[in-house]
């Protein structure tokens, strides 16, 4: 067994080495390194601990049920009850529901505002610069044929000619002013006539009339401005927009005299020809000749600030600004500037982040891809060790033998620092060795070479039959060798599916190949399942054989889950829920690596697995995870298998998941442009980080355990903190239930990311699959309300993990960040470029600063179209985008609107049918209390000790049943057989974890006498251990037929527990000579092997024990 480290694994959870350090096999040339992504920064930051572990209970008051009880005051309990929140966790979901439903609409409400209302704040109308309100003087492009008359840009186009006043010539520089041309302006102005402070009318500008000689206006010819006179005289026509002068323009020596009163441009050229010295004792005088011989000219006119500093000039500006007024600044003001440089940044790193995302999806997809993916390079062999010892190998030995290219042998690993795994070199019933891999490979045991050793893990429901035969098929037919892979199905309950007519375990068998029809009954074994309450016991039938199709012959098992004996007449017995299937892998493969306690169903897995590929469980490192409504594609696994060589820093990977079903429905149609940039575009630019955060549980790969180094494994999947959070059964909050009820694949990822931020999580596009999607709009609803509910929590989970890849804007982290906020403000986003579109269709584009908002809305909408073109070079595609795009309402408003008012929704919905089914099964649900000692947990050593022991028992009693029947037996040893009958079927040993010795029997009354303490006097010395045994009641047989060798049917009874006796004696005495004596008998023609050999200690060695007892094949399981 390995010995597992984690201070200096490789992305272990700690500091250590690094992945250039991590090769497969002997250091031989061609270790194997970690691919060119982004490098992780050389620091480690401590996981925060998980929202969904345990909380201290000594704080009665936690922040977040008392906010959400400060939202919801408004419904005190009654009124909750009344609508039929009876129970307290319902009403404490609600309440969450409702607090997170407020946090949304908080935070769209603060999206809103940023986008819109704060322009609308700092720059109102009246003080916003655009277009439609002013047209730039000197402006030969968009202002020519353009004059100044009171500020307003008159059009001469179509003028008619005055006396002595060219309007033609004067519009050479546009938006000139032309008001002083004009006769008795400037003059009966209210604000200058009867001013509210009469001490302004000593000052000679308000008092002054632009029309007296000497101003050089040519003493205003034109007629008084009027309206009908600018129209039906002069026909100059008003474009409503005002003059717009910038300070440089100010500064210009045509504009000398001009100056700015909060913002106000005032014509001074009058008053200065007509008064070209300073006045005396006038202090307006001389602050406006002050104002207009600053050196700086350019930005230094402006007078504000020195006429409000002073009563009697800030009482002048009204008639100032009244009587010069010649047109406005179209600068921002500083609320203006302020908005307008917050939305240009808000851009900016939106469209970067678009940008991005984009070019590094291509990116990725061209080059990085590729070679993730290519084929390996070939491994060259070893040199022999001289010293190593040459084991014969078996006929199972040779035809799991890697094929055709240089092999590669690790050294032998130690189980816990001890010694090799238990069931290392185990021989089977042919005397040749059954493969064991206590860490790395053996010599003598399979070369692992490229081909790993592969799980391939199918949960199923409620499917039918031609859904399940065709992701079966799909996996058998998969380009690996059929002696590598395991069809591993596991039926979740027993459950017969909408339109079924057999149960889903039903349907699984009729697809199996057995080798004998006794393999087709197995018998239930015991297991802690992921419940509440009694549910947490659970049975589960294991049924092995293997799976025919196409030339290929796949080992498959099958694990059927049936339900307590108590829960057999309910309906949807045994089922538990699909995290509760992925867990008894989980379970099993961490328990075979540290060789840890097992339950009778770990067990049971363990023979049917070494007897089905002839090597034990530890071989196994990767697991392929799919549904059982995929079809995957040919090449597939064997691409994700070389993107696991290729690069060992990877722990999970997916491919890339098409739709089989894409042209069903309207509803279907919508989902196949949605599926592509999700896999192209998100996880593409997800891989880059090695990063990504959702493998989808339809079509992914996990390793169980990564090699480190030429003697070690770092455990991955197996990892304890990760089977422990994820095998949580008790959730109450509502943030539990988003994580572990609905979106169990997407949290699986996140405790991935948590545990190895250090490691890889990415995708490939080249490994690919089909699987069926809903195809009805309320099965679509169903399954995104669990997504995008699981989606929001998990995500919030990852921001609180500091060590991912990156830093700051350029981080994992930060990406994550951006998800989640994108998500929660879909709706408001909707909402907005719906806004947008009616705005920008109102709107006339006459410049290109119109139409930036149209050309934003396109590259946002539009850009991952050229993506796909560019990716896949399929037009059909722009025909799925637009179908898509005619969805959007659905995808980014009617679907997150939805999911966040069922945040307290915790059911599949309308995802998985089922028959007979009511609202509100849930396997979730509380029923009693679960006892421990129905599910008892022993080392393999001690059930494999057990099962020795238990066919030698009934070995000696067949023997001694057919010679009392033949008559050569003493009456005295008859009735010694017959006692020792009545103690087999009613035996009661300690329970191993319990510690409890409780007496069963097979009806629990009349079998027998009650148990006796165990003599060992009469069962001789031989180690038995202290655990659970099953009350099996062996086979009869004709006494006058040979023993069959102690074989005998698998099968499991939670009410018998074998005898203790102390585990210091050694095997020897009677039990050696009952063992010699059924070694002499049954195959007489194997060499004998010395029973009674132990080693320094005295204890009797494994391999002789299980010598010429352990399964050949898969048939009639040993006995348990």
């Amino acid at each position: 067994m390995p010995t597992v480290r984690y201070s200096d694994a490789v992305g272990g959870g700690g500091p250590g080495n690094r992945g250039s350090s991590v090769q497969r096999g002997p250091s031989i040339g061609h270790g194997l390194r970690r691919g060119k992504t982004l490098s992780r920064p050389e620091r480690y930051q401590q996981p925060a601990p998980l929202l969904t572990g345990e909380q201290d209970n000594s704080a009665d008051w936690e922040s977040w049920p008392v906010f959400a009880k400060l939202v919801t005051w408004w419904a005190p309990p009654p009124l909750l009850r009344y609508f039929g929140k009876t129970d307290k966790g319902m009403q404490q979901a609600w309440r969450e529901k409702m607090a997170l439903c407020f946090l949304i609409a908080l935070l769209g409400c603060i999206v809103a505002f940023l986008t819109v209302g704060l322009s609308i704040t700092l720059c109102p109308p009246s003080a916003s610069n655009s277009q439609d309100q002013y047209m730039r003087y000197n402006d030969t492009t968009a202002s020519a044929g353009m004059l100044g008359i009171q500020g307003w840009q008159f059009n001469i186009t179509d003028s008619n000619p005055a006396n002595d006043v060219d309007f033609y010539d004067i519009a050479q520089v546009p938006g000139t002013d032309i008001t002083n041309y004009f006769a008795n302006h400037g003059v009966n102005i209210p604000a200058c006539v009867n001013p509210e402070n009469s001490r302004i009318l000593a000052f000679k500008a308000i008092t002054f009339n632009p029309c007296s000689a000497g101003t050089g206006n040519l003493s205003c010819v034109l007629q008084p401005i009027t309206p009908e006179i600018l129209t039906n005289v002069y026909n100059l026509v008003n474009t409503t927009k005002q003059v717009g002068f910038d300070w440089v323009q100010l500064g210009e020596p045509a504009l000398k005299n001009w100056l700015v009163i909060d913002g106000n441009v005032l014509n001074l050229d009058p008053y200065i020809n007509a008064n070209p010295h300073p006045i005396p004792n006038d202090d307006l005088d001389a602050t406006i000749r002050y104002v207009l011989s600053t050196t700086w000219a350019a930005g230094g006119k402006d007078a504000t600030k020195v006429f409000f500093r002073r009563e009697e000039l800030k009482a002048a500006t009204n008639c100032m600004v009244q009587k010069y007024y010649a047109g406005h600044l179209d600068k921002s003001t500083p609320g203006c500037f302020v908005a307008s440089l917050f939305l240009y940044v808000s851009l900016i790193v939106i469209l970067s982040i678009v940008f991005s995302r984009f070019v590094v999806a291509l990116i990725f997809s061209w080059f990085i891809s590729w070679k993730l993916s290519r084929t390996p390079p070939p491994l060259l062999k070893p040199k022999p060790v001289p010293s190593q010892q040459s084991f014969p190998k078996s006929p199972q030995s040779a035809k799991i033998a890697a094929p055709k290219h240089n092999q590669i042998e690790l050294h032998q690993m130690r189980a816990n620092g001890q010694g090799p795994a238990p069931w290392a070199n185990q021989r089977n019933d042919s005397g040749t060795f059954i493969h064991g891999n206590s860490g790395l490979s053996r010599p003598g045991g399979p070369d692992i070479g490229h081909d790993l050793f592969t799980v391939m893990l199918v949960t199923c429901y409620s499917e039918g039959e031609a859904s399940l035969r065709c992701t079966i098929e799909s996996l058998a037919n998969t380009q690996y060798p059929d002696d590598r892979k395991l069809l591993f199905v596991i039926a979740d309950g027993m459950i017969i599916g909408s339109g079924n007519e057999k149960s889903t375990p039903d349907i699984c068998v009729d697809l199996m190949e057995f080798e004998n029809e006794q393999a087709r009954n197995p018998e239930p074994m015991s297991y802690v399942a992921i419940a509440a309450g009694s549910k947490q016991h659970n049975c589960a039938k294991v049924y092995a054989g293997h799976f025919v199709h196409n030339n290929h012959r796949v080992p498959m098992i099958l694990v059927a889950k049936c339900g307590a004996p108590e829960e057999q007449n309910k309906p949807k017995a045994g089922n538990r829920g699909k995290r509760d299937s992925q867990l008894i892998l989980m379970n099993f493969f961490k328990r075979v690596t540290y060789n840890d306690q097992m339950c009778p169903l770990d067990y049971e897995l363990f023979k049917t697995i070494q007897g089905l590929l002839g090597v034990t469980p530890d071989y196994f490192e990767i697991v392929l995870m799919v549904d059982a409504d995929t079809k995957v594609y040919p090449n597939s696994l064997r691409l994700l298998v070389n993107c696991m060589i290729n690069d060992p820093l990877i722990m999970g990977l997916c491919g890339e998941t098409k739709i089989a079903n894409k042209r069903d429905s309207w509803v279907t149609m919508i989902q196949v442009y949605e599926y592509y940039i999700s896999h192209h575009l998100g996880k593409g630019f997800e891989s880059i980080f090695g990063g990504v955060t959702c493998l989808p549980g339809c079509f992914c790969t996990y390793r169980l355990k990564a090699r480190k180094g030429n003697d070690d494994w770092v455990p991955i999947l197996t990892k304890p903190d990760i089977v422990h959070e994820y095998s949580q059964n008790t959730v109450d909050t509502l943030h539990q239930k988003n994580l572990l009820l609905l979106g169990e694949d997407r949290f699986l990822t996140t405790l991935m990311l948590r545990n190895f931020p250090h490691r890889k999580m990415m995708f490939t596009p080249h490994a690919i699959c089909k699987t069926v999607v809903p195809d009805e709009f309320n099965v679509l609803l169903s399954q995104r309300r669990r997504w995008i509910n699981s989606t929001i929590h998990n995500l919030l989970e990852l921001i609180l993990v500091r060590n991912l890849c990156g830093t700051f804007c350029f981080s994992m982290q930060f990406v994550i960040f951006m998800d989640l906020i994108g998500t929660l403000v879909l709706p408001v986003a909707m909402i907005l470029s719906v806004v947008l579109v009616i705005s920008i269709a109102q709107t006339k584009i006459t410049s290109f600063v119109l139409a930036i908002p149209l050309i934003l809305l396109l590259i946002v909408l539009f850009s991952p179209g050229i993506l796909i073109l560019l990716t896949t070079r399929k037009w059909v595609y722009a025909m799925w985008m637009l179908v898509y795009m005619c969805a959007l309402p659905i995808w980014n408003f009617v679907l997150p609107v939805y999911a966040y008012w069922h945040f307290d929704d915790f059911s599949w919905g309308e995802t998985r049918k089922v028959t007979g089914e009511t609202k509100g099964d849930d396997h979730s649900k509380k029923e009693g209390a679960f006892d421990t000692s129905k599910v008892p947990m022993q080392r393999w050593d001690q059930y494999e000790k057990q099962r020795v022991r238990m066919e030698k028992r009934m070995d000696r009693k067949r023997r001694t049943q057919a010679a009392i029947a033949a008559g050569a037996a003493h009456p005295i040893v008859q009735g010694v057989a017959e006692d020792e009958m009545r103690n087999l079927r009613t035996a009661s040993p300690t329970n191993s974890e319990t510690g409890s010795t409780t007496t069963f029997s097979i009806d629990g009354s009349d079998i027998g006498p009650h148990q006796q303490p165990w003599d060992q006097q009469r069962e001789g010395t031989g180690r038995a251990i202290s655990g659970y045994y099953p009350n099996y009641v062996p086979p009869t047989e004709d006494p006058g037929q040979v023993p069959s060798g102690g074989r005998a049917i698998s099968g499991y009874y939670p009410s018998y527990q074998p005898p203790t006796e102390d585990p210091q004696l050694p095997l020897s005495g009677r039990a050696g000579n009952v063992l010699a004596t059924l070694r002499s008998a049954n195959e007489p023609e194997r060499p004998t092997h010395d029973i009674t050999a132990g080693d320094s200690t005295g204890n009797i060695s494994l391999d002789a024990l299980t010598a010429n007892h352990a399964p050949k094949r898969y048939g009639t399981a040993p006995e348990a």
